[in-house]
């Protein structure tokens, strides 16, 4: 196997130093899916080499989310990479990461206090902390974020942006599974019934885009017929809403390129998806 496990901060940078070319990043916290393989699919066309990162970060997670269940198969991951031949895996502990009397957080004002970040308050500030100790460290040209997490784009573009950081975002599509559903590590939560039951995120998400396609663009009428069809299937709605694609900020009347977004829970389990308006 080619692809090469680093552990420590000095030993990334070191490695850093020795790369010439495109570095391309992908940022994640491990049980790998086909929508993280996609992301580094694309870095490995963009890039002349690619790293990938898996770390569970405590500090994006609340008092009371599922951060010590959170799913977790580390040799599945490297197995899977090194199929892709990924060149670095980058698997540091939450030591390295955040060493006794760390201190420094990095917060984004008004995008991160709305939509997850208003049910999930200290959320991104976990986000953008270690995504730029990641950028810092490893230095990339690109980094490659799967649009499933769209809100989290669009701080990080923000974050990076203001930062002066030379990285740029790659936005990808989300991947779903042949019936729809998002694919998410989360989704090892669901049972039986409420896999079934997820579907409704999917569904509402096209039903909304044919109801804009038939002429009618009143957000408030698309998002009462988005709650409808996830209430059928005994959804908990914490939002849904309809976005300019780049500011975040709500829209009253729809057009094409708006952004509908979602997070429901099923169950126990709380999934987000979105869609762009078509």
């Amino acid at each position: 196997m080619n692809t090469k496990i680093i552990n420590t901060i000095s030993k990334m940078k070191s490695v850093v130093k020795g790369i010439s070319g495109r570095i391309g990043f992908v940022p994640t916290m491990g049980f790998l899916h086909e929508g993280h393989l996609s992301l580094v699919r694309a870095s490995k066309k963009e890039s002349d080499s690619t790293v990938v990162s898996i770390y569970v970060n405590p500090s994006q997670f609340g008092a009371n989310e599922d951060l010590s269940s959170y799913p977790r198969n580390f040799d599945k991951d490297v197995e899977l990479l090194a199929d892709l031949e990924v060149d670095y895996v980058f698997f540091p502990s939450n030591e390295e990461m955040y060493p006794n009397g760390y201190k420094t957080w990095i917060n984004t004002d008004e995008i991160t206090n709305v939509l997850c970040g208003a049910s999930r308050p200290t959320h991104f500030r976990g986000v953008t902390t270690i995504v730029a100790k990641f950028v810092q460290i490893i230095q990339p040209q690109l980094m490659f974020m799967g649009e499933k997490d769209f809100q989290q784009i669009v701080v990080l573009e923000t974050m990076l942006k203001d930062l002066n950081f030379e990285c740029k975002i790659r936005r990808c599509g989300i991947v779903r599974e042949s019936d729809g559903l998002a694919m998410s590590s989360r989704n090892k939560y669901l049972n039986t019934d409420d896999r079934k039951k997820a579907l409704c995120l999917s569904k509402s998400l096209k039903h909304a885009n044919m109801i804009f396609k038939s002429g009618n663009n009143d957000t408030q009428h698309i998002k009462k017929k988005i709650s409808q069809i996830i209430k059928k299937s005994k959804g908990e709605i914490d939002y849904i809403e309809i976005v300019d694609s780049n500011t975040l900020q709500p829209v009253g009347e729809i057009e094409k390129g708006n952004r509908i977004l979602l997070a429901v829970k099923i169950g126990k389990t709380r999934l987000i998806d979105n869609a762009e308006v078509s």
